[in-house]
């Protein structure tokens, strides 16, 4: 059997806890990777499913050692918010058992060809791309770029978080996510 172009020891979304689906607590995270005009640079995709906080971090290329890194890099001080992650099927993730060590938390795989099962990363993808477009060559995107999209995209009231801003639920506790997701 030829097991190019499959990722050893994925655990299918199927198998994810029904809490991640409610989005009621948070620390269950979706993620993906967007690259530049002519695949120069790269960039993953972090939200997390409940307040819809975003993280961007820049990579050289997509390759999983470079996914690894710019993850452990960014989520080593919120190890304790970070329970699940759920990516695509990208060869650049190959290295999830190893982000499972490094973050303490459960990878999750969609299906194959379903970007519906991992909606919220989806969507954001395209308000990212509003600031960074296809054209654009990843590689030339600052640290100060980055935090700007971040910063527009995680304090912008959200219709789906009764007007609240994905920082304001990222930050509060979490009985106040559940009273503003309910509202």
């Amino acid at each position: 059997r030829d097991r190019r172009g499959r990722i050893r020891d994925r655990t299918c979304i199927s198998e994810r806890p029904e809490v991640v689906d409610r989005r009621d607590t948070i620390g269950h995270w979706e993620g993906d990777t967007i690259v530049g005009k002519r695949h120069s640079g790269a960039a993953i995709t972090m939200v997390e499913r409940a307040s819809r906080f975003t993280c961007v971090s820049k990579m050289s290329n997509r390759k999983a050692a470079s996914v690894r890194a710019a993850l452990r890099r960014r989520f080593k001080p919120w190890c304790d918010r970070v329970e699940t992650v759920t990516f695509d099927n990208g060869h650049e993730f190959a290295a999830h058992k190893l982000i499972e060590k490094d973050l303490g938390a459960k990878t999750y795989f969609a299906e194959p060809y379903s970007s519906w099962q991992r909606g919220t990363n989806e969507n954001t993808n395209g308000l990212i791309r509003q600031y960074l477009p296809k054209a654009r060559d990843l590689k030339t995107v600052t640290g100060s770029e980055i935090r700007m999209i971040e910063n527009r995209l995680n304090n912008r009231p959200r219709k789906c978080l009764g007007y609240r801003t994905p920082h304001e639920l990222f930050y509060n506790e979490e009985h106040e996510l559940t009273v503003a997701l309910r509202d």
